[in-house]
């Protein structure tokens, strides 16, 4: 009964749309939406979007589709979908529990409940893999190898039961190995630090032999995230080792020197990777990381933006680079916060240099009322701080986009209103403070910073 009146749905959804050329519908029914619309890309660029009807429903043609791998978004959620030219594919999802709930039905059915098969497999096998590290090398192999073969073994039953094409194929193949290859490239860094080994683990080159069928350009892929994640941790342990084996500013298996390991990391990927979308979002990945997590001094940060433009020119994301590096040289000791307005529980309007600068002693902590547990723990955290620093001010500043959201969990849990304050943009307030965690906190004197990078945790 289900699957007919899910038939139904998609009679209705398409009854109207004219065959032209042998277009691919893709449709379907959001239960519970979080937003109005679902967009639809190819790699990065949107192809197209529909608006939600009064039934929660969606319809997106398109003619002359290129067969591939596709994802769409329904914020602040997405998946990867397959299409194929002529499909006729319908979606059902409740975001209540997004990738759980996804069904796919009608003609392209196959090979996307396959692929969400895989996603949700390797989800389930995450905790188990964990258990691995422990492992010597070699028992580590044989257990990723083991429930690779699983799901190649689902993949062959599929080929025989239904027919798919060779590029369906290939991208059910990737979704499969990638995932594998980055539990072996992880391997290094977790079982070390599991072991507590002051030498680096000897791998033998079998461990690695996948390796020998690599494409480290292959455009098709670049934006599949099994592929692209793999990509970041196959650089990560080559770096890793490398440094850790055989580079003399490298003291330890721990890589101290912050710089010369994402150095290094970049002029591996300069080497090795030539396809350009690739290429720039695996730089754009390592200065990232490096900005946001390193917090290095002033000098190494310049020369790190130095070689970074050096070996990735023409980069597609410099401006964001820029603004990320612009923003962590303000956010240096002896600054005053940078200027960015808040609210507060009046609705007015107030920078947060103005509020630093009020009292002699200030820290600055966050949160959002999307993630319940971290409040709980935050709340209780703050609250024994208050009792050990009676002469420190501490400013709340929630990213929850709602006025009301915010406010109401704050009265709900007796907190006073006094202090908190509301990010008027939560992205902008992300990236202006360099927020790269729910714990960070931001210490204050005399309206200048003496943390910017400080873990509400750690203070004392």
């Amino acid at each position: 009964m289900h699957k007919y009146s899910f038939c139904l749905l998609f009679l209705s959804l398409i009854g109207c749309n004219s065959i032209v050329d042998n277009p691919t519908i893709f449709a379907g029914e959001i239960v519970n939406p979080t937003s109005k619309s679902v967009i639809l890309y190819k790699d990065d660029v949107v192809i197209d979007s529909a608006q939600l009807d009064i039934n929660n429903r969606f319809s997106i043609t398109i003619n002359n589709l290129e067969e591939g791998i596709y994802n769409f978004r329904h914020a602040p959620q997405y998946q990867y979908v397959y299409l194929s030219k002529g499909d006729s594919l319908l979606v059902r999802l409740n975001t209540i529990s997004f990738d759980e709930s996804l069904v796919f039905s009608g003609k392209g059915e196959e090979i996307n409940n396959f692929l969400i098969e895989v996603f949700l497999n390797n989800e389930e096998e995450e905790p188990i893999i964990e258990s691995y590290y422990k492992l010597e090398p070699e028992a580590f192999s044989h257990k990723i190898d083991s429930l690779r073969k699983n799901k190649k073994n689902l993949l062959s039953e599929l080929e025989l039961e239904t027919e798919i094409s060779d590029k369906a194929t290939d991208f059910a193949n990737a979704s499969i190995n990638y995932s594998s290859y980055i539990s072996k490239e992880k391997y290094p860094f977790i079982h070390n630090k599991r072991k507590k080994e002051i030498n680096i683990t000897k791998i033998s080159d079998d461990f690695y032999n996948y390796r020998k069928n690599l494409n480290f350009n292959n455009k098709e892929l670049t934006y599949f995230t099994p592929y692209y994640d793999y990509m970041k941790r196959h650089f990560d342990n080559l770096a890793y080792t490398d440094c850790a084996t055989d580079c003399k500013n490298s003291t330890d298996v721990y890589i101290k020197n912050h710089l010369h390991f994402n150095l290094h990391k970049m002029e591996l990927i300069d080497s090795i990777v030539s396809e350009k979308s690739l290429r720039d979002n695996l730089f754009r990945n390592v200065a990232i990381s490096y900005f946001l997590k390193v917090h290095d001094n002033v000098d190494n940060n310049k020369v790190f933006l130095e070689n970074f433009h050096k070996l990735s020119t023409n980069n597609k994301h410099i401006t964001e680079i820029h603004d990320l590096y612009e923003g962590v040289i303000k956010m240096q000791p002896n600054h005053s916060i940078p200027e960015i307005n808040v609210i507060d529980s009046l609705g007015n309007s107030i920078s947060l240099k103005d509020i630093s600068s009020s009292d002699e002693n200030v820290i600055i902590y966050f949160w959002t009322g999307k993630n319940q547990r971290h409040f709980k723990n935050i709340k209780r955290r703050v609250a024994k701080l208050k009792t050990q620093m009676p002469e420190i001010t501490f400013v709340g500043v929630s990213l929850s986009p709602e006025e009301y959201e915010w406010k109401k969990i704050l009265e709900t849990n007796n907190i006073a209103l006094k202090n908190q304050y509301q990010a008027t943009d939560p992205n902008q307030l992300r990236n202006t403070l360099i927020i790269d965690g729910l714990n960070k906190a931001i210490v204050i004197k005399n309206g200048l910073i003496v943390d910017a990078y400080r873990n509400v945790y750690h203070l004392n």
